[in-house]
């Protein structure tokens, strides 16, 4: 059954084509009342919104096959994490998206600022020429301090040096190393900065602790005529006290993008016609829009599917390099949990993921809960997300393994899952991330295997295959692939067909009556 996904607000019409392209079932409703949508959540299993819908507790709650909530941007303000991430729903956005638009319009404002634009225009229009009252001042060896040097503000950085800026950064979470990178001296504390910027913005995410970060103590002790510019959140500096300094001319001017409450008609700020004020316009430009839409389309199937969603916010945090690694294997480790859970029949009581080779170092937890997706998926069992593998596993009774081996034999890398008494082992193909089982119950073999397959064990004994492939041939199921592995120490064989074409009950009762000493015989359908 197709995958239902809600759209509550405009994206790019490229990650809608993106989300039916992969088998979606997408309704785009805009506009929706908050009881309009806590009415229509329980059917959908995917919901994508931007900054204006309130995705509340209450409705996660109402969510009952939610499993991936999209924010086609960067902040998640607007989304109920802690109540998300209790019900094992991913939430993620798209931080990249519009970090170019954003440091753009940072730096927009700062020239807005400089230059009086805004009021120059404004004059003009007018029917004014007023050339000495806008006389504005040069970014061109000025110091720029810059607060936050994550994405967005390490752009501002490169773009700022390109003006000929002197640059000073706080962020206690920037190593020296990116900060001599982008040619930024690093500082200690926010007092250690204010006093000797000529220029200050601002690109940090809002928390308790950025929120009124600039107040009146920090507005004093900056330089007299100092221009500030915030294109981050609303709230860091102190709009009330920022107003106060503004009107005694302490502070040159402002350019403020995102205000303490949206949508902001009538600040504190407006009455200043040195307060060059925007709508939230940072992320605003086509570009932008087009890579968020796209961007956020790609993560919440890859949710749908099980797969890594890299930008999920409430999961442990997964290196851009553990991801390139271990990555292309959840696909393999979801197919090895579907197979385990066909041949066992029944839920396994322990799971063992096995990591050999090139992959035998990194996050394993990724391809766990791949691997326990892939088992929960087929059995019904209920749903399985990167956020909830942990305690999913623990409620089945399933306990939960992983060991690394540096020697994956003849392959550079391998997993090898084991559940119960069933193992299954995979590698990816060469050149590509198309999984390969390379063992199975013991047996060595190498195939890709297909949506539908026939696992035959037998003792090995001449005429076997020809009796197979009679009985398929005469129900009209097609063999496409075939691969035989041998325990010539026990005298077994097991077969694995990839096979197309309807296997009926009674197609499968005719081979187990028909194979001499047919030890097994399962239908596997992936």
């Amino acid at each position: 059954m197709a995958k239902k996904v809600l759209v509550a607000e405009p994206i790019a019409d490229a990650g809608v084509a993106l989300l039916r392209e992969k088998g979606c079932e997408v309704d785009v409703s805009c506009g929706l009342s908050p009881e309009e949508l806590l009415a229509a959540i329980p059917a959908y299993d995917a919901l994508i919104v931007r900054s204006g819908t309130q995705v509340t507790r209450e409705v996660v709650e109402a969510a009952a096959n939610l499993r991936v909530i999209g924010r086609a941007g960067m902040g998640v303000d607007n989304v109920d994490v802690a109540a998300a991430t209790e019900r094992g729903i991913v939430v993620c956005n798209a931080p990249t998206s519009n970090i170019v638009s954003a440091a753009e319009h940072a730096l927009a404002l700062m020239l807005a600022c400089a230059r009086h634009v805004a009021q120059a225009n404004a004059s003009m229009h007018a029917g004014e020429w007023e050339r000495s009252r806008f006389t504005g001042v040069e970014l061109f060896e000025k110091t720029l301090a810059i607060f936050g040097l994550g994405r967005v503000g390490g752009l501002v950085a490169e773009r700022a040096r390109a003006f000929g800026m002197k640059l000073v950064g706080y962020d206690p979470y920037c190593s020296p190393e990116r900060a001599e990178q982008l040619g930024v001296k690093l500082c200690d504390s926010v007092d250690d900065i204010v006093g000797v910027a000529d220029f200050i913005t601002v690109h940090l995410p809002k928390t308790e602790e950025t929120i009124g970060m600039f107040g009146p103590k920090q507005f004093a002790a900056m330089k007299d005529g100092v221009i500030l510019v915030n294109a981050a959140r609303g709230g860091i500096y102190d709009e009330e006290s920022l107003a106060d300094f503004l009107a005694a001319g302490k502070i040159g001017a402002v350019g403020i993008d995102v205000h303490e409450s949206e949508p902001c008609t009538n600040g504190p700020l407006h009455e200043f016609d040195n307060a060059i004020l925007t709508p939230h316009l940072g992320a605003a430009t086509k570009e932008a829009q087009q890579r968020a839409g796209v961007q956020i389309a790609e993560y919440v199937a890859a949710g749908l599917e099980g797969s890594i969603v890299p930008t999920a916010v409430n999961m442990a945090p997964v290196p851009p390099e553990s991801i390139d690694v271990v990555g292309p294997y959840v696909p393999a480790c979801q197919m090895m949990g579907r197979i385990a859970a066909q041949l066992l029949g029944d839920m396994p009581q322990s799971l063992s993921v096995e990591a050999a080779g090139s992959i035998a170092e990194a996050d394993l937890s990724i391809l766990v809960a791949g691997a326990l997706g892939g088992i929960l998926s087929y059995r019904r069992a209920g749903t399985v997300t990167p956020v909830n593998a942990e305690s999913v596993a623990a409620r089945h009774g399933i306990r939960v393994e992983t060991a690394r081996v540096s020697d994956a034999r003849e392959y550079a890398s391998a997993v090898t899952l084991r559940a119960d008494g069933v193992e299954v082992g995979a590698t990816l193909a060469a050149g590509g991330h198309a999984p390969r089982i390379v063992s199975l119950l013991g047996y060595k073999i190498d195939v890709a295997p297909a949506r539908g397959a026939l696992v035959f064990e037998y003792v090995d004994a001449p005429g076997r295959i020809g009796t197979i492939g009679t009985i398929l041939g005469e129900a009209g199921v097609n063999i496409t692939t075939m691969q035989i592995g041998t325990k010539p120490e026990e005298g077994c064989a097991l077969v694995y067909m990839n096979v197309e074409g309807d296997v009926t009950d009674a197609v499968l009762g005719h081979l187990r009556d028909a194979v001499a000493d047919l030890k097994n015989l399962w239908h596997v359908r992936l």
